[in-house]
């Protein structure tokens, strides 16, 4: 696929996922969040689906339930390409895409087992991924990320 092809799938993409996160927004609303907090949610949501899964290639919203996908994003991307990384951040963008593809699945966007996918990837590996950003994060601790 040429750049230009490329720009036009990723606009197409990124135009149903507007409207995934608005439908998500009303949800979160409507489970009687405040704003500050499905601002966060739909923030961290954004970042994922909007940005790293249109990184490469133009990926559909809905192969962010996959576990390579999630765990390259949470356990690797996330933890060496974004500063504010942390363990607490780490975990609050968990929460939100969880909670994002609970409400896709609600509505019919995803399939159960996609959303089973997600959350053991998520089960299995979230102890991991805090360490290693923990590590990561201190300078008098070697890089886990350093292979040489």
């Amino acid at each position: 696929m040429d750049y230009k092809a490329y720009e036009k799938k990723c606009m197409a993409v990124r135009t149903k996922n507007d409207a995934f996160l608005d439908e998500f927004s009303k949800d979160l609303q409507q489970a009687g969040l405040k704003d500050k907090t499905i601002e966060g949610h739909c923030k961290n949501v954004d970042f994922y689906i909007n940005s790293y899964l249109l990184m490469e290639q133009p990926l559909e919203m809905v192969c962010g339930t996959y576990s390579n996908k999630i765990a390259d994003f949470l356990g690797d991307f996330f933890i060496r390409k974004c500063m504010w990384s942390t363990p607490s951040t780490i975990k609050s963008t968990a929460v939100s895409i969880r909670k994002f593809y609970s409400s896709m699945l609600q509505r019919g966007y995803i399939l159960e087992s996609n959303y089973a996918e997600l959350n053991s990837t998520i089960n299995e590996n979230l102890i991991e991924w805090l360490i290693e950003c923990e590590a990561f994060n201190d300078p008098d601790t070697p890089n886990p990320f350093a292979f040489f």
